[in-house]
C-alpha cells in the first residue's frame, strides 16, 4: 500500500517532468501575437504538449497500465464499497473513461473526504431534512427559529476544501453536488453570487430588528445544503455581514460545502477590522472538516493552447474590432442597456446577437463591481475587451476588479476576445503578496529607492488572487474552453428553434 502511494507521487512528477520546456521566444509587444502555447510560471517554463505528442505520451504501454493500477490502488485505500453511487464511484468511472487525468494522489484524497460527507448525508437525510418532499415539517424557517430555546446544529459536518489554482476544487465539488438527489434542498453558487443575493435580501428586509436572521431564514429555507465556490472575503462589508449571517445559518441546520483557495485561518488577511471577523473563522472551522488538495498540478494549463483570441500588443483596436464583428455575425452592434441589480444598468457601449464591447476603461475603472458583471453576462455569452494593461499600484482598484470579471466570466462559461499589453502573466508581474514583498532585496545605502521596482503593487488579497486569474485566463483561451462554449450556444439555438417550431 504505502509502495502505491509513492509511486503515484512519482508518477506525477513524471507528468511534471513531461511538461516542462525552455521558453524559447518573448512577446513582442509591438507587433500583434498571438498569446499561445507557452505559460511562464515563476521561475519554469511549461510547454503544452501537442496532439502527436500527448498521444503518444497518454498512450505508452507503460504509462497507461501503471497510471490505471496505481490509481485503482490508491481508490482502494479507502477501504470502501462504492456500490454504484457517489462521487468516488463517479471520479472512478470518468477516470476509466479517459474523462479525467488519472494518477493523482491529491485528488483521490478529496474525493474520498467527499464520498465520507456523501455517505453521512444519505445516512442523515431525515435528520438534516434534506428531501424537499419530506412530509416532515420544516424546522429551518425564521418563525420556528424565533421559538427555538437553544440553536441547534446538523449532525454532520460540511467540509472546506482549499488549495493551490486549478487543482480540481471545483470540479470534486461540482462532481460532488450532481451525486445528490435531486429532490434534496440544495444549492450551488459562486461566492460573489452568494453575497450579492444576501445583501439584495437585506436591502429587501431593510428596518427590520435582525434582517440578518431573516435573510438565513429564508437561505435556509430553501436550501440545507450550501455550496460556495471559490469562498474569499476582500471587502469589510461581506467580513461584518458573514460572521452573524452564519451563525444563523449554522444554528438552523445549514451544511456548507465550499472551495477556496485560502486556509480558514487566512481568510481577509490584513483585512480592515480583522479581529472583528476571526470569531466568523472559528465558526467556520468547528462546523467543517477542512481538506487541503496539496497537488502542483494546475490542470488549466494542460489544454491545447491559445486559439487567437487573446490578442498581445498595442493599437490593436481596429484588429479587435474586426474580430468582434465576425463574431457578431450578420447583426449591427449599437450601444445597448443592461439591467443589473436593485434597479441598476449598465450602459453598454456595443452589442449584438450575444457578443459586448467595452475598453478596459469603461468597465474596469469604473466604480463597478460582481453584481455589474453578472448582470452583463446574464444577456451576454461572449465579452471583447480592448486595452487591458500591466498592473501595479497606480491602477490597483482597476486590478481589483478585473480579478473579479474573471471569475464571473468563468463562473458563466462565456467567451472572452481581448487584446492586452502582455500575456496573462506580464499583466500581474508587479503584483507581490506581503510575504513576497518581504524577499525583495532591502533597501541600503547603495541601493537607493530610484532602483526599486516601478509601480510595485503589494497587496496580499491581489497577490493571491493573481494565480487564479492567470489560469482562468489560460483556459478561457484554450481549445477545449472555446468548443465547449461553441457546443453550449448550438445546444441553446436549437433548443429557441425547437420552441419556435413548437409555437
Amino acid at each position: 500500500m504505502r509502495i502505491t502511494v509513492c509511486s503515484l507521487r512519482q508518477l506525477r512528477h513524471v507528468f511534471q517532468r513531461q511538461q516542462r520546456c525552455v521558453m524559447i521566444n518573448n512577446l513582442v509587444a509591438e507587433k500583434p501575437c498571438y498569446f499561445e502555447k507557452c505559460y511562464q510560471i515563476h521561475s519554469s517554463a511549461y510547454r503544452i504538449l501537442d496532439q502527436a505528442e500527448s498521444n503518444i505520451f497518454k498512450n505508452h504501454p507503460f504509462i497507461t497500465t501503471f497510471t490505471r493500477s496505481a490509481t485503482s490502488d490508491a481508490l482502494k485505500i479507502t477501504n470502501r464499497e462504492t456500490s454504484g453511487s457517489g462521487p468516488l464511484f463517479e471520479y472512478e468511472r470518468r477516470i476509466a473513461n479517459g474523462e479525467l487525468v488519472d494518477g493523482d494522489s491529491c485528488q483521490v484524497e478529496t474525493i474520498t473526504e467527499l464520498q465520507r460527507l456523501y455517505d453521512e448525508l444519505v445516512e442523515s437525510a431525515d435528520e438534516c431534512q434534506l428531501d424537499r418532499n419530506s412530509e416532515k415539517p420544516v424546522r429551518h424557517g425564521w418563525l420556528w427559529s424565533r421559538l427555538l430555546s437553544h440553536p441547534s446544529h446538523s449532525p454532520v459536518k460540511g467540509l472546506y476544501l482549499y488549495g493551490g489554482v486549478g487543482t480540481g476544487k471545483t470540479m470534486l465539488m461540482d462532481l460532488f453536488y450532481d451525486q445528490l438527489p435531486s429532490n434534496w434542498r440544495k444549492k450551488r453558487i459562486h461566492f460573489h453570487d452568494f453575497m450579492l443575493n444576501v445583501h439584495s435580501l437585506l436591502q429587501k428586509h431593510k428596518g427590520l430588528s435582525d434582517p440578518l436572521e431573516v435573510v438565513a431564514g429564508e437561505i435556509s429555507g430553501d436550501a440545507v445544503l450550501l455550496c460556495l465556490d471559490e469562498f474569499m472575503v476582500t471587502d469589510v462589508a461581506d467580513a461584518l455581514i458573514l460572521n452573524r449571517l452564519f451563525r444563523h445559518l449554522f444554528s438552523k441546520g445549514i451544511i456548507l460545502v465550499s472551495t477556496s483557495n485560502r486556509a480558514p485561518d487566512n481568510l481577509y488577511e490584513g483585512g480592515l477590522q480583522r479581529d472583528l471577523f476571526l470569531p466568523f473563522i472559528a465558526t467556520l472551522k468547528d462546523r467543517c472538516v477542512s481538506h487541503e488538495i496539496g497537488s502542483s498540478t494546475d490542470y488549466r494549463r494542460l489544454t491545447s493552447g491559445g486559439q487567437g483570441f487573446y490578442l498581445v500588443g498595442r493599437d490593436l483596436s481596429v484588429f479587435l474590432k474586426k474580430k468582434f464583428q465576425e463574431l457578431v455575425g450578420e447583426g449591427t452592434a449599437t450601444p445597448q442597456e443592461v439591467e443589473v441589480v436593485m434597479g441598476r444598468t449598465l450602459q453598454v457601449p456595443l452589442g449584438a446577437n450575444g457578443c459586448a464591447y467595452f475598453t478596459f476603461e469603461e468597465l474596469c475603472d469604473q466604480p463597478l463591481g460582481a453584481a455589474d458583471y453578472f448582470g452583463l453576462f446574464k444577456k451576454f455569452h461572449t465579452l471583447a475587451l480592448e486595452g487591458i494593461p500591466i498592473f501595479g499600484l497606480s491602477n490597483k482598484a482597476a486590478a481589483h476588479r478585473f480579478v473579479t470579471l474573471v471569475d464571473v466570466i468563468y463562473e458563466n462559461k462565456a467567451r472572452l476576445l481581448c487584446s492586452a499589453d502582455g500575456s496573462p502573466l506580464d499583466l500581474f508581474q508587479k503584483i507581490v503578496t506581503i510575504s513576497e514583498a518581504k524577499q525583495l532585496a532591502p533597501r541600503t545605502s547603495s541601493r537607493s529607492r530610484k532602483n526599486d521596482e516601478a509601480d510595485l503593487c503589494v497587496d496580499n488579497e491581489l497577490g493571491f488572487a493573481k494565480d487564479r486569474t492567470i489560469s482562468r485566463l489560460t483556459e478561457i483561451n484554450s481549445k477545449e474552453y472555446l468548443e465547449h462554449h461553441a457546443a453550449m450556444l448550438a445546444e441553446k439555438k436549437e433548443s429557441v428553434d425547437q420552441n419556435v417550431v413548437e409555437a
